[in-house]
Order: structure tokens, then sequence, then C-alpha cells
């Protein structure tokens, strides 16, 4: 999330923008159409900010544009047709807004994901090479040619731990074996 002195400056920047578009807009009058302007500061305090700002942003292009379409002396031949414009835009800024701070919120939490995964894979010893193992003992050669116990060597190359059991063949002919032995 950004920093409060970074959101206050964002802040501050997308209302100077919706300000300057205003005027902007009434100063040409109604003939010329600034509506799609109006996209620039609610797409950017959607991205900076965040859905509540593009909501606030909305709104506030909805009635400034509203108020500049009245100043510039548009007269619609009922006054629904002036209500219905204004709440044509407004729904549209609100569109573009909420889908932006959307979009940012899926980046960011993509970004995370992703940091993540890269910490993840960055703490894994990865074993890459073949392994030379007694078919026997089943003890691996080291690169200094030693020869150490299975266990320890993937211990030492991996943060795994072993926790020793019979599957229930050995268990099986273990206790066979130990019955004969007893039988003796």
């Amino acid at each position: 999330m950004n920093k409060p002195s970074e959101l206050w400056k964002w802040s501050v920047l997308t209302v100077l923008l919706v300000v300057g578009l205003a005027w902007v807009d009434v100063q040409t009058g109604y003939e010329l159409n600034f509506f799609v302007f109006y996209f620039i500061p609610v797409t950017v305090g959607a991205w900076f900010i965040g859905r509540e700002a593009a909501i606030v942003l909305a709104i506030l292009c909805a009635v400034v544009w509203g108020v500049g379409d009245i100043q510039s002396g548009h007269v619609y031949s009922s006054p629904v047709y002036g209500v219905w414009n204004t709440m044509i835009r407004f729904a549209s800024f609100l569109a573009i807004g909420w889908t932006v701070a959307g979009m940012r919120k899926l980046l960011d939490r993509e970004r995370e994901t992703a940091e993540a995964l890269r910490q993840a894979l960055s703490e894994v010893k990865v074993l890459e090479t073949f392994l030379p193992i007694c078919a026997q003992c089943k003890k691996i050669r080291t690169e200094s040619g030693e020869w150490q116990q299975l266990e320890i060597y993937i211990g030492n190359h991996t943060n795994t731990t072993f926790s020793h059991g019979f599957c229930p063949e050995c268990a099986r002919k273990t206790l066979a074996e130990a019955r004969s032995l007893m039988g003796k």
C-alpha cells in the first residue's frame, strides 16, 4: 500500500485534474464534449489510491460535469435529459474506476504471489545431478568421494527430515524373521 504522503499527493493531483477539466469544459461550452477526459483522474485515483477513491472521484466528476453542463448554457428539451446524461457519465466513471481498482488489486496480489514463489524457490535446495548410490546399502557418494547414508545426504542438501518406520511388507518380513530366530 502507498504511504500516506503519496496518497495525499495522488489525491491532490486527481482533484486538480478534475478542477482543470471542469474549467476547460465550461470554457468550451456544450458543443465540445470533454467528458471522456474525466476518466483520467478517476483512473489515476483508482490505480494509485484505491477503489474508494475511484467511487468518490466518479461522483465528483459526474457532479462537476453536470454543473459544467448547466454553466455552459446547454438547454435540454426536458430536465430529465440533463439528469440522464449526468447519470450515464457517473455510471461510466464508476465502471472505469471500479475496473481499474480491481485490476490493480489483482496485479498486486499476483506480484505478492510471485514474490512468495520466488522466495520459496530460493529456499529449496534442488538435487540437480545424477546421484551415485550403492545398490546394496543405499549410501550416496558425495562430491568429495565419501559415502554417506541416504538420509544424511538428503538432509544436508534439502530441508527434509526423515522419520523411520516399516512398510507393511517389511514389517511382516521382519516379524517373520524375529519369530524364526526366537523359535530356534
